[in-house]
């Protein structure tokens, strides 16, 4: 049986803010919530404040929501104005993430038959799903991430797949999962679209400092290896000194030295953009979106979550950087 999925769309005159471009979908996104909110609850948030922040689809343990057109994209993964997972992705949120139990398993196991639908719906098979982390490297969906679950939930919506009918073998694709043989043709940006990852990231993990010169044969690295995660997360707190005091958003904006360094310390723990387009990057003002930033961090850490770096948003930050 067809899951029902409660329409609660975005006004159109928010489009601007929440949903700005055209979409035609390639990917599918999955995130776990910073809280313990149901589906309604989350969409109604979404929809009405004033954060651009946005998704298509919340899912509880009753029931899936709809906030924004699958035709239309959405901010969600944290890769920039033109990155391909806001640009070509659904994202779909567990509800009842922060603190599970009983609820939040039934969320995610509606979660897992939802997607499956979407995947049978569009002919995709498991190789169009994503996590939130392979985007911009948040660690998102946090719960499932943090269990180790991540390849069982994978082989949970297959399985769902394959019930419905679906497709479940992978795109034709020169990837072992873990690295990618570069073919004739290939470009850095093809291969990052084709396996879901920034170009960014593969000249991170691979060395490559001119992503014109990638050779026929070369292996890939598609992931960060866990020794090279250990190295950058044991020098992260030497590099990004946190200011004391307080900074929050003014008129003029407030901007400087200590507001770089708040932005760093965010970049470094994948809640802000550490470069992109204009004003996307660490720029040292302290805007709306870097406040958007904060306040997320906040949601996710048990803060309250007002937008305002202060003494306890700092010894969190402190904390996670170490």
């Amino acid at each position: 049986m067809a899951i029902k999925v409660v329409k609660n769309l975005v006004s159109k005159s928010k489009y601007g803010l929440k949903c700005p471009n055209p979409m035609k979908a390639e990917y599918i996104t999955i995130h776990n919530t910073a809280n313990d909110a149901s589906a309604a609850n989350e969409i109604s948030y979404m929809k009405n404040n004033s954060s651009s922040t946005s998704f298509h689809f919340a899912v509880d343990d009753k029931q899936v929501i709809q906030g924004i057109p699958t035709n239309r994209n959405a901010w969600h993964t944290g890769d920039g104005t033109n990155g391909t997972g806001n640009r070509k992705s659904i994202g779909v949120e567990i509800c009842y993430s922060k603190s599970g139990g009983a609820r939040y398993k039934a969320a995610e196991k509606l979660a897992i038959k939802f997607v499956a639908q979407l995947l049978k719906e569009r002919g995709w098979g498991i190789d169009r799903v994503r996590k939130h982390q392979d985007w911009n490297g948040k660690y998102c969906p946090h719960r499932i991430l943090s269990e180790g679950r991540w390849n069982q939930v994978k082989a949970a919506i297959e399985k769902e797949l394959k019930a419905f009918g679906g497709k479940t073998n992978i795109s034709s694709s020169s990837s072992s999962g873990s690295t990618y043989t570069v073919k004739k043709g290939d470009t850095l940006s093809k291969i990052a679209k084709a396996e879901g990852v920034s170009v960014a990231n593969l000249q991170s993990w691979n060395n490559i400092k001119d992503p014109n010169k990638i050779k026929v044969g070369q292996k890939l690295k598609l992931k960060e290896s866990d020794s090279s995660s250990s190295t950058k997360t044991s020098g992260k707190k030497r590099s990004y000194p946190l200011p004391s005091g307080v900074i929050k958003v003014t008129s003029p904006m407030t901007k400087g030295t200590n507001v770089r360094q708040v932005q760093k310390a965010l970049a470094a723990l994948y809640f802000y953009p550490d470069k992109g387009a204009k004003n996307n990057g660490i720029d040292g003002y302290y805007g709306p979106k870097t406040a958007n930033a904060v306040k997320r961090f906040q949601l996710m850490h048990g803060l309250s979550a007002d937008g305002i770096y202060g003494p306890k948003t700092r010894a969190k930050i402190e904390a996670s950087l170490k």
